[in-house]
């Protein structure tokens, strides 16, 4: 795992978690206690033992209620289903809270516009978290991507998660491939190829789902989703073609751990300055929006 060594010269952002399962505990509880960025101040599950379970190897408050643990943090992390952040994290803003928020928004257009609308009409900091953006071998193949001439794209995010164990979750295995990774796959595509004008899509997001996108500058990509293949591990391949050589983003290499130091300096940094990067709640809904406008056909 690789950090930035450089000197914290704040002090840390006192984060309070939303969330105690299996994503809240392995990632953002882990990375958030960590520092010397941020420093997990409090967690608060609908269940308490798991809230407790997740809390105490960092010596974090266990909130009794949400409000308990609005009032030991000055942000809030979310690691919750869809429909649990879209319910919580406008309040939380609404409370001055900066809020660093998972894909997707909400489990809907409109819940996830209610969230972009609290955070913009409260003024606070927002941070989307689509991990892969935070490593620079993601941010190599963009900075690349914007210099090249792409006619078409094909890419895929696959993976078996689905099929058993503890992110075979109720939202994902209700929703499907689309909303799980449909963000991260749109996003990449979005940005390395051109803004996205429409998306055409067959399938079904619980097994398989292909996806056509038709860009504003002529480009169009296509995109393979599933969770629900037995693959030994993910795969995630952007490929972007034109007159030029082929432009390749392959995470098969690359060490995801090496994404969470990054965002949560970015993170801080946003905190700290009162100003959010690129990628914050107005990007989530754009994302949930071309996810919302796909028709199947």
């Amino acid at each position: 795992m690789t950090t930035d060594n450089s000197p914290w010269t704040h002090r840390p952002v006192e984060v309070g978690l939303v969330g105690a399962g299996p994503w809240a505990r392995a990632m953002h509880a882990r990375v958030l206690a960590t520092g010397p960025e941020t420093r997990l101040a409090a967690v608060w599950a609908r269940r308490s033992d798991a809230a407790r379970e997740t809390a105490e190897p960092y010596a974090a408050h266990v909130a009794a209620s949400f409000d308990d643990m609005l009032e030991h943090c000055e942000a809030v992390a979310f690691a919750v289903p869809p429909a649990v952040q879209a319910e919580l994290a406008p309040l939380a803003a609404k409370a001055g809270k900066a809020v660093l928020l998972e894909k997707p928004l909400g489990p809907d257009l409109d819940s996830a516009r209610r969230v972009a609308d609290a955070v913009a009409e409260a003024g606070v900091v927002s941070q989307f978290v689509l991990t892969k953006r935070y490593h620079p071998t993601t941010r190599a193949f963009l900075e690349a991507s914007r210099n090249a001439d792409v006619s078409g794209a094909r890419s895929c995010y696959l993976h078996g998660a689905f099929l058993g164990g503890e992110m075979a979750t109720g939202w994902r295995l209700e929703h499907g491939a689309l909303l799980d990774l449909g963000p991260h796959l749109i996003d990449l595509l979005d940005t390395g190829v051109g803004p996205i004008a429409t998306i055409r899509a067959t399938g079904d997001p619980r097994r398989w789902v292909e996806l056509t996108c038709e860009h504003a500058n002529g480009a169009v990509s296509q995109a393979s989703l599933s969770g629900s293949v037995n693959v030994e591990r993910a795969i995630t391949r952007v490929e972007l073609f034109g007159p030029a050589q082929p432009v390749v983003y392959d995470t098969a290499e690359i060490d995801h751990e090496e994404c969470w130091p990054i965002l949560r300096r970015e993170f801080a940094t946003a905190v700290r300055s009162g100003t959010s990067a690129e990628l914050d709640a107005r990007y989530g809904l754009r994302l949930q929006g071309l996810l919302d406008g796909i028709v199947f056909t």
